[in-house]
């Protein structure tokens, strides 16, 4: 009985140790079969692709990264990752924050966060440098970090940007000169309406007084007198409301401060919306370029405000603080809706960001119980009288 009882046993044993035996060997197939499709990717992969121990030594690269390089698999296997990411080419201008690949300082995505969007330069086995991005994983594996890295070429990428940018800078600069232009078309066509067709209509007016002057029993003539001399005086008053419009010549006579007090004047008299200039003139003693744009910018904040704010109080506030004049705008109106700020209709807004644009200032508006408009321009540095001799 007890002989029967082991060999029970025995026969248990045998048949359980070749169940284990039998699963043992089907996980390590299944993994060698797992091990060998996850190579298969990897080999077939249109991303460069490549592992590297603790040292940075390429454990495995791909015919993608091969390729990518200019070399061969078995070339890049075994040697140094410097040798085509070379260490003086990585940048190291971003944020401590970012994750860095063991000690070789190469900051690119973890985890599919992007640290950059320019990370790297590679070095093609010929000498040629160029820009890659890409990202970084590491696993443990016996107790040693093992680090894959998936590049890609962003040549093409950065030549499309850097061509996008330059365009980009030439319809800034386009922009400025035509508003220059615009500037300077506007000044000549102002003074010749003052100088020109003022001085006439001035001089017919005069004539005409002359005439009035004249005892005449002709109560019709009268009549007729009378009136063209309300004609004058009505084209007079019309062509200096043009040629300010045009070139207010407070500006040229007196100054930008003296130009945005008598554009707040005339607001306040034709809208009836309460205004306040706080400057100092002193502060606003600035070249031709500068007060013209301040100028046009201030006034096509008050346009848009009598358009679109339904406001009751404004505000203008400019203050020099060192080399920076800092201008604020703000009234107590329903305020704009973020999707009004870059609508491609909103030629107003755009043209106050492209004058500041063009004297490298930064301009930001926010709706806060109103509209706030804040500008910040660089200013060249006040000049100091000579002191006498």
């Amino acid at each position: 009985m007890g002989r029967t009882r082991s060999l029970l046993l025995l026969a248990g044993a045998v048949t359980l140790a070749s169940r284990l035996s039998w699963r043992m060997g089907w996980q390590c197939a299944r993994s060698a079969a797992a091990h060998k499709r996850s190579r298969g990717i990897i080999q077939h992969a249109s991303d460069a692709i490549i592992s590297t121990d603790e040292r940075q030594h390429i454990l495995q690269a791909n015919p993608s990264a091969a390729a990518m390089f200019g070399t061969t698999v078995q070339a890049m296997e075994g040697s140094p990752l410097h040798r085509f990411i070379p260490r003086d080419q990585r940048q190291n201008n971003e944020p401590t924050t970012t994750r860095y690949f063991g000690d070789t300082g190469i900051r690119l995505r973890m985890k599919g966060r992007r640290a950059s969007d320019y990370a790297v330069t590679g070095l093609k086995a010929g000498g040629q440098h160029f820009p890659l991005e890409g990202s970084i994983s590491s696993l443990a594996e016996n107790g040693h970090r093992i680090y894959t890295i998936i590049l890609r070429d962003i040549t093409e990428r950065k030549q499309v940007q850097e061509q996008l940018e330059q365009s980009y800078s030439q319809l800034r600069e386009l922009s400025a000169a035509l508003q220059t232009i615009r500037e300077e078309e506007r000044k000549h066509i102002a003074r010749e309406l003052h100088d020109d067709l003022g001085q006439l209509l001035a001089t017919l007016r005069v004539d005409l007084a002359l005439l009035q002057q004249q005892h005449s029993n002709d109560a019709v003539a009268r009549k007729l007198q009378a009136g063209m001399d309300e004609l004058l005086m009505s084209a007079i008053t019309s062509l200096r409301r043009i040629a300010s419009n045009l070139r207010p010549r407070a500006l040229d006579e007196g100054g930008l401060y003296f130009a945005l007090e008598s554009l707040r004047q005339e607001f306040v008299a034709r809208y009836g919306i309460a205004c306040t200039l706080d400057a100092n003139e002193e502060d606003l003693i600035l070249d031709d370029a500068y007060s013209t744009a301040i100028f046009r910018i201030a006034q096509e904040a008050l346009t848009n405000i009598t358009r679109h704010a339904e406001a009751r109080t404004v505000m203008l506030s400019l203050y020099r603080t060192d080399s920076m004049l800092q201008i604020t705008i703000h009234d107590d109106g329903r305020g704009i809706a973020e999707k009004d700020m870059d609508k491609a209709s909103s030629f107003g807004l755009i043209g106050m960001r492209e004058r500041v644009w063009a004297l490298h200032g930064d301009i930001s508006i926010v709706s806060d119980g109103g509209t706030r408009i804040m500008i910040r321009l660089p200013l060249p540095p006040q000049e100091n009288p000579a002191d006498p001799a």
